[in-house]
Formats: structure tokens, C-alpha cells, sequence
């Protein structure tokens, strides 16, 4: 019998992790930095929430048909290609701040390009975790995954605020190095490029044939529906974080309102967000601990009442910082809920369908998410930074009450 490679000597996984480490990295550079941008430009929080949620609208639209194509392709030149497209998106949108020349409209579309390529990226990691890591190996391939997504917004928003401060292209420079990077540690991770070499039907066809994949993706992508409609609890879960995510995703902007309103510049901006990722580091390194307490049906009510328990403390008049110390709570307790959801996906789902299933859940679990931002600087425009983070962690509140309500999230043990 062959011994199994300790994770951290599997090569493969090594390096597809440090290339998601370096390109979430670079995201998160210009997370802070493309709303105080917007900000700085237009005057307008309500402007910064459409740049910011024209991305994520991307990235759903086309979620799915994206996810089909992934379990069809060659998962390995996908995911090489859509890293290297991303990595020419920031490069145009750093030549045109360079320039002088940037536009609202641009922002806009370039933040859309950008949606369309992460709408790739994400489903094929996702198979290549998979493809590279054994079952009994994928709860500590999470949370080291966990770990890099918080290293990240640790290091990602200070860095973005003080490159920001050398010149309002700096970070955009920086991200594109990043993107540039992750592509050639991808290449070198040499990812499954699919489940089986079954043999696939050509796309050059006649007209007939074209119309005939068209019908095989939607029936694919329907079958992936269906399956998890039937999955009770796991289908009340996704609706949940649904709603998690909405009002999760609105609160960025009325936070930097928030600090803006005390003083705070773009330096101390990225310094309290960073409470987001020493929390999230803490967390991934206590998940395993956390998500045995609780099983994930009753584990989801209890992580959206911290944080929206948490989100409605930032508001407490305690001074410019004080919004670090409950954004630490935050992801505090989020990472041991992502770190058992993606270990019972990843157990549950056929290989087979693993991309379009991924692509499914995250765009039910995101269909909301594009309003986040909307919603966070139509608040933030209305009431300001901090009743706008009072709303939301209330409503935050109500989600967790439902959610403990509901049967099917009680019984849910995340069981195949």
C-alpha cells in the first residue's frame, strides 16, 4: 500500500496554493484601493458601490455556463488562462490611471472583464483541490486554504493603503505583478486537466452540432440543479449564506465611510481592515476545533449572529480604530463554516460534476452579493458610516433567528 504524501510535501497543492496566495494578495491590494479611488474621483459612495458590484454581477452571470465549461476543458490551460487575462485586465486599468485618462464607465467595464475571468478561476480550483489532495487530506487543505485567503486580507489592506499613498497606481501596478506570478505557479502546480480522458465531441461541427451542445450544457447545468435541490439541508444552507453575503458585502464601504468620518486616512483605512484578516487567521487556525463543536446546520446560525453582532459594534463612538477590534470577531468565527462547507461538497459531489456543481452553490450561495455593494453606499449615502453598520448588523441578526427556526438547517449534519 502506498504511504500518502504529508500535505505539506504534496508539491502540486503547494504550489496552487501559493499562486492563490499571490493572486488573492494582489485583489486585496486593490480591494481599499478602487473605492477610495472611486471616492476620490466622483465624491460618491453610491458610484464606489456599482464599480464594486459590477464585478461580483459579472462573475454570477456567467457563474454557471463557466462551471459546465470547466467540467468540458482542459481544467489546467483554463485556469493558466484566465490568471493570464486577469493579469492583462489590471495592466489596462493601471495604464489608464497612469494616464490621467480613467473614467467612471472604464472602471466599470474593466471590473466586469475581471468578474468574467474569476468566474474560471474559482470553479477549477475547486476541481483541483480534488485532483490533488486525498480525502482524508481536504480538512487540512481547507484550512491552510482558509489560512491564505486571511493571510491575504491581513496583509492586503495596510499594503493597499500605503501603496495607495505613493501614488493612486501603485496598487494596481503591484496587483498586476501578482496576477502575473500566480499564472506561472499554476503552470508549474500542472493541475488534473480533467476527471477521465473520455473522449469529447468537437466543437468545430455543422450548425446541428453546435445546437446540440448548447442543449447537453443547459441539461448539464440542470442536472447540477436538481441535485442540489434534492440535498435538504445543504439547499436551506446555500439560501442562508445567500443572504449572509448580501448584507456581508454591504458593509465595506459604509465602513470606510465610517473611519473617513473620524479622521482616519487611507493608511489608518487599510490598518483597521486589517482586523478582518488577523481575525480570519486566528479562525482558520482554530476551525478544526470550532466546526466539531457544532454540526453545520447549527454551526451557520451561530457564525451570522457573531457577526452581525460584531458589524453593529463597529458603530460604537470609541474612536478612529475601534472598528478593528470587531472586525477581528467577524472572521473570527466565519473560516470554521467555509472549512466544513467546502470539505462536504467536495466529499459529496461527483468528481464529475465538481465544476459546475461549485459553480452552482457559489453563484445561489453569491446571487445577492452584486447588491452588497450597491446596498452598503445607497446606506452609507443616506444615513452614513455608522447607522448604515447599525442596519446591517441587524439585519444580520433577523438571518440568524430564521435560520435557527428552520427543521431542515437543525438536522443538516453535512452527511453524504
Amino acid at each position: 500500500m502506498t504511504d500518502i504524501v504529508p500535505l505539506r510535501k504534496n508539491a502540486r497543492f503547494q504550489l496552487l496554493w501559493v499562486g492563490s496566495a499571490v493572486s488573492e494578495l494582489g485583489s486585496e491590494l486593490t480591494r481599499l484601493a478602487m473605492p477610495l479611488l472611486v471616492l476620490a474621483l466622483t465624491g460618491s459612495p453610491g458610484v464606489a458601490g456599482i464599480v464594486a458590484g459590477a464585478r461580483t454581477f459579472a462573475l454570477l452571470a456567467v457563474q454557471i455556463p463557466a462551471g459546465v465549461w470547466v467540467d468540458r476543458w482542459d481544467r489546467r490551460r483554463t485556469l493558466v488562462t484566465a490568471q493570464g487575462l486577469q493579469a492583462v485586465v489590471s495592466a489596462l486599468l493601471a495604464a489608464l490611471i497612469v494616464t490621467g485618462h480613467v473614467q467612471v464607465w472604464q472602471f466599470v467595464t474593466l471590473a466586469v472583464l475581471d468578474g468574467l475571468c474569476a468566474a474560471f478561476i474559482d470553479p477549477v480550483q475547486g476541481t483541483a483541490i480534488r485532483g490533488v489532495v486525498p480525502s482524508g487530506q481536504l480538512h487540512s487543505a481547507y484550512a491552510q486554504e482558509e489560512a491564505r485567503t486571511h493571510a491575504a486580507g491581513l496583509l492586503g489592506p495596510p499594503l493597499g493603503g500605503l501603496l495607495y499613498g505613493l501614488g493612486r497606481a501603485v496598487p494596481f501596478v503591484v496587483d498586476t505583478l501578482t496576477f502575473l506570478a500566480a499564472t506561472l505557479f499554476y503552470a508549474f502546480a500542472k493541475v488534473p486537466r480533467r476527471p477521465a480522458d473520455e473522449p469529447r465531441t468537437s466543437a468545430g461541427g455543422g450548425g446541428g452540432e453546435r445546437r446540440a451542445i448548447r442543449r447537453d450544457m443547459r441539461r448539464e447545468a440542470a442536472e447540477a440543479v436538481a441535485w442540489l435541490w434534492r440535498r435538504h439541508g445543504l439547499r436551506e444552507v446555500t439560501a442562508a449564506v445567500m443572504v449572509l453575503n448580501l448584507l456581508g458585502g454591504a458593509f465595506l464601504i459604509p465602513l470606510i465611510v465610517l473611519v473617513g468620518e473620524r479622521g482616519g486616512d487611507a493608511v489608518i483605512t487599510g490598518t483597521v481592515l486589517a482586523g478582518l484578516g488577523i481575525g480570519g487567521l486566528a479562525g482558520a487556525l482554530l476551525s478544526g476545533r470550532i466546526s466539531r463543536l457544532l454540526p453545520p446546520g447549527r454551526l451557520l446560525p451561530a457564525v451570522v449572529t457573531v457577526f452581525g453582532a460584531a458589524l453593529a459594534a463597529t458603530a460604537l463612538p470609541w474612536g478612529v480604530w475601534w472598528p478593528m477590534v470587531p472586525l477581528v470577531f467577524i472572521t473570527l468565527s466565519t473560516p470554521s463554516l467555509n472549512v466544513v462547507m467546502n470539505v462536504v461538497v467536495t466529499r459529496m459531489v461527483p468528481e464529475a460534476m465538481l465544476g459546475r456543481m461549485g459553480a452552482v452553490l457559489s453563484m445561489s450561495a453569491m446571487a445577492l452579493k452584486p447588491l452588497g455593494p450597491v446596498l452598503g453606499g445607497a446606506l452609507a449615502a443616506a444615513l452614513g458610516g455608522a447607522a448604515s453598520l447599525i442596519v446591517l448588523g441587524g439585519l444580520l441578526g433577523l438571518t440568524a433567528a430564521v435560520a435557527a427556526l428552520s427543521p431542515q438547517l437543525r438536522q443538516f449534519t453535512g452527511e453524504a
